[in-house]
């Protein structure tokens, strides 16, 4: 969903400017999106298109949060099948532009074949698409091959920085890679997609990482355009028919200005028992209120309520609730009792939190997401958890990060600066000016044809 909610908001944009649409996915997929305004739904045609079956794949499983970390490769192979049907209905209409995610690499030449000219959304920060690579490395001439390779800053970085991958999260991604080796790295696809698109949009602004944009251009040599933030208003998604916000509200309401920590680790990393009981003592810990949001593991008869600590709910009641629910995240962060966001750190969550002005805990997972921490931590714009050398961290680290972000007189430059940033990450004309730009790009390019 952290994919498909920001190309969904790209659609509405670009339907506001008056352009028609076709957002392609699958049938449960598109019934997760959030409902399209009245005013745009003549510009926006969502075509659902089911994905083939692969054995050992989850019926009914669409998305990485039907599925475990373990099996995701899965729906690479999935919608790699699904190539002939989309190629299909591309040649059944007249487009002008295709926007593609990396996973589907083969899109780009699909589109060439068809005389349609093609951009790569990269839902990433400039920073990350920076430390992954060049589209040469990632398709073949990547010397990393072990986990400590990864551990360093790549040589095609000039400049000093603390912005790496760390050790538990790319061996993850490694072990994941060598599991599935029939099926087309993720660091491959990426590469494959740049390659061949004309430009690439990056989900960020010049103004907040202006040296690795830069950097960023000089490495794929092609125009890579900032598309801004993309950022979540609450009237965009507003759901009358939303009674899970109604209840949530009700118990946020009655929450002091800024005392409350919003806990979310999105939809991909699952916690294991472990992680559960030291962050849940953590949160009982820290003596702060909180909303914490807890999934049940996918394809698990496990309850994400049996994970929790004996009496752990009974001695934080009245300060902190544990919903196992889908959660309207965009809502909660915007209300005025929440001052702290605890979490992952995907790219789309940290843009949801900054938006709104909260400071940030870093507990990254996998993936990008401990480098997007050390890109924040750098910035001044959250404290990470601290973990051992393991990759595990404590209950105790956790109480202390919490508090110096929420409470404590030394962390009140990070709430400051969060509060100060708001203005990049939420600001309306900001991020219009952005999409502005980038929906003149297609159009000129598209005169030169």
């Amino acid at each position: 969903m952290g994919h498909l909610i920001p190309f969904f908001h790209l659609s509405k944009h670009l339907a506001d400017k008056g352009h028609k649409i076709s957002f392609i996915s699958t049938p449960r997929n598109i019934q997760r999106l959030p409902r399209i305004p009245q005013n745009l739904s003549p510009l926006i045609n969502l075509v659902s298109l089911p994905l083939p079956h692969i054995p050992n794949l989850t019926p009914h499983a669409e998305s990485s949060t039907d599925v475990s970390f373990s099996k995701q490769m899965l729906l690479r192979m999935a919608l790699d099948e699904l190539q002939p049907t989309i190629t299909r209905f591309l040649e059944s209409s007249k487009f002008d532009w295709i926007i593609c995610d990396f996973a589907s690499h083969w899109l780009p030449n699909t589109a060439a074949a068809l005389g349609v000219r093609c951009c790569f959304f990269g839902l990433f920060n400039a920073a990350l698409h920076c430390l992954v690579g060049p589209p040469g490395v990632l398709i073949g001439s990547d010397s990393r091959k072990k986990v400590e390779d990864f551990l360093r800053v790549p040589e095609w970085i000039p400049f000093e920085t603390n912005v790496v991958f760390r050790s538990h999260e790319i061996t993850k991604f490694i072990q994941l890679s060598s599991e599935y080796s029939s099926v087309t790295p993720d660091m491959v696809r990426m590469g494959a997609t740049i390659r061949d698109s004309e430009v690439v949009a990056v989900r960020t602004c010049i103004e907040f990482e202006p040296e690795w944009f830069d950097l960023l251009r000089e490495l794929y040599q092609k125009p890579v355009v900032p598309i801004g933030f993309l950022p979540p208003f609450v009237e965009d998604d507003e759901d009358v028919s939303d009674t899970r916000w109604v209840s949530i509200k009700e118990w946020l309401d009655k929450q002091r200005f800024n005392s409350v920590v919003y806990v979310a680790m999105g939809t991909e990393a699952l916690l294991s028992q472990e992680e559960v009981n030291e962050l849940a003592l953590g949160l009982e810990k820290s003596r702060l209120s909180f909303f914490w949001v807890l999934r049940d593991p996918p394809e698990s008869t496990q309850q994400a309520m049996d994970m929790l600590p004996n009496g752990f709910l009974r001695r934080v009641e009245g300060r902190g609730i544990v919903f196992t629910e889908w959660a309207p995240q965009v809502k909660i962060l915007s209300h005025d009792s929440v001052g702290g966001f605890l979490t992952h750190c995907g790219w789309n969550s940290i843009i949801e939190g900054l938006a709104f002005g909260r400071v940030l805990i870093l507990l990254p997972m996998i993936n990008d997401q401990g480098a997007n921490a050390s890109l924040l931590q750098g910035k001044g714009l959250g404290i990470e958890v601290a973990r051992k050398a393991d990759g595990l961290f404590t209950s105790d680290a956790v109480a202390e990060s919490l508090r110096f972000a929420m409470v404590n007189d030394l962390g009140s430059s990070l709430r400051a600066s969060a509060k100060d940033v708001k203005k990049l990450f939420g600001d309306r004309e900001t991020n219009q000016r952005c999409i502005d730009k980038f929906t003149e790009y297609l159009v000129e390019q598209k005169k030169k044809v």
